[in-house]
């Protein structure tokens, strides 16, 4: 192409702080180096976790930078060494990189490449420079690929060549929702045939898991969601069942208990919401902030199976205790060194596996949510899930 090996000047939506909105500049992108290709972004789709590199959420995401990770596009050009792809091929950029030489990429039983975000930050590409400027400053690039560009520049190891015939405004989002929900079901879950399945949540990624537990040959797929609306086309996808828990005075799970007699196989929560993992009760409320005594909560890994709707038949795998100030507000927990993890209002604190148990007066509980180990930057594909049994003064 006539731009090979020439800085190219296009329009990029650029985050310059955390907090404040994108603004759409003129931004130069440079060459791509050898093992690089540079992609012309035909369509990008909007992932709620762009949202938090937004509002600076992710600590390892440095301003400013181009967001975006649900892309589609054509090769323009390429760096030397490059031979997997080439100039007009179309293509995807890749948030999760696949190297094909660490271990974790020669090993089946892992997908998690060690060049991934989680090993490493993704601010520059790997020689540690940008292909972004802007106004005469460095624009750091996000996951590699930053989708909110005309053009982008990423390594080779993380772009896939897909069928010239794809429609490139629909298969964005095989770069993050679609598979985050898909493999959910196939991958993670491993939905088996003739099963019931419950998802909650009909957005993308839940339309997704839809799918994903047709494909697998689920024979009841519930579909769960607040807005009517989306029931039609999670019914064209392979829902068998649609309800509304406003229509309902009792507990969804009871209502799913009621329509299967026993519980659903197998449940996945897409929202991302903790609301939605309480089981039978409101959240709990933690008492004022101005009030210093400690509050005490039990936690239990569960594995991979989402509690919600089918609160039988888990394996405690362990006990971890944990102390909670009260009024800091809980929002999620993580694997880390192969120990719970969990936020209070963006600062993170380890469990104290040592701590004597409370006992739970309330009969609350509370499931945290997860954060991906299957996936990208979704919510389902979860290897590690905590039980909150209750709280305690």
């Amino acid at each position: 192409m006539a731009t090979a090996g020439k800085v190219i000047r296009c329009r990029a939506a650029v985050a310059w702080a955390p907090g404040k909105p994108l603004s759409v500049e003129e931004v130069e992108v440079a060459p791509p180096k050898a093992g690089e290709v540079r992609i012309k972004i035909v369509a990008t789709s909007i992932c709620h976790t762009d949202d938090h590199v937004l509002k600076g959420s992710l600590q390892k995401v440095e301003f400013p930078v181009i967001p975006g990770h649900e892309g589609a596009g054509i090769v323009e050009s390429i760096g030397q060494g490059v031979t997997s792809v080439k100039p007009g091929d179309k293509v995807i950029p890749l948030c999760l990189p696949q190297c094909g030489e660490c271990s974790f990429c020669q090993n089946p039983e892992s997908n998690y490449c060690q060049k991934t975000h989680f090993s490493e930050p993704q601010n520059l590409l790997p020689d540690k420079t940008s292909r972004f400027t802007c106004k005469g400053k460095q624009i750091h690039h996000y996951l590699w690929i930053s989708t909110f560009a005309e053009y982008t520049v990423v390594p080779e190891y993380a772009v896939a060549k897909i069928d010239a015939a794809a429609p490139l405004d629909k298969v964005c989002l095989i770069a993050c929702g679609f598979s985050t929900g898909y493999g959910a079901a196939i991958n993670t879950a491993k939905v088996k045939p003739g099963s019931t399945c419950a998802i909650f949540g009909l957005g993308g990624v839940g339309l997704s898991v839809v799918m994903g537990c047709k494909a697998a040959g689920a024979a009841r797929i519930i579909a769960v969601d607040i807005n009517k609306d989306k029931f039609a086309k999670a019914r064209e996808l392979g829902a068998t069942d649609c309800i509304n828990p406003r229509d309902f005075n009792k507990p969804t799970q009871e209502v799913l208990t009621e329509m299967t007699g026993q519980g659903v196989n197998y449940s996945f929560e897409a929202i991302g919401h903790v609301d939605t993992m309480v089981g039978g009760t409101p959240a709990p409320v933690l008492p004022p902030r101005s009030s210093q005594a400690p509050l005490r909560a039990k936690f239990t890994p569960m594995g991979s199976s989402p509690p919600a709707a089918c609160t039988a038949g888990y394996n405690f795998v362990r006990e971890n205790n944990m102390n909670l100030k009260r009024g800091h507000k809980l929002s999620r927990s993580a694997p880390q060194g192969g120990m719970c993890v969990f936020r209070l209002q963006g600062r993170s604190r380890k469990l104290h596996k040592k701590s004597p148990p409370l006992t739970n007066p309330s009969g609350l509980s509370l499931i945290l949510l997860p954060v991906p180990s299957d996936c990208c930057l979704g919510f389902l594909q979860c290897q590690h899930w905590c039980l909150c049994d209750g709280w305690g003064a």
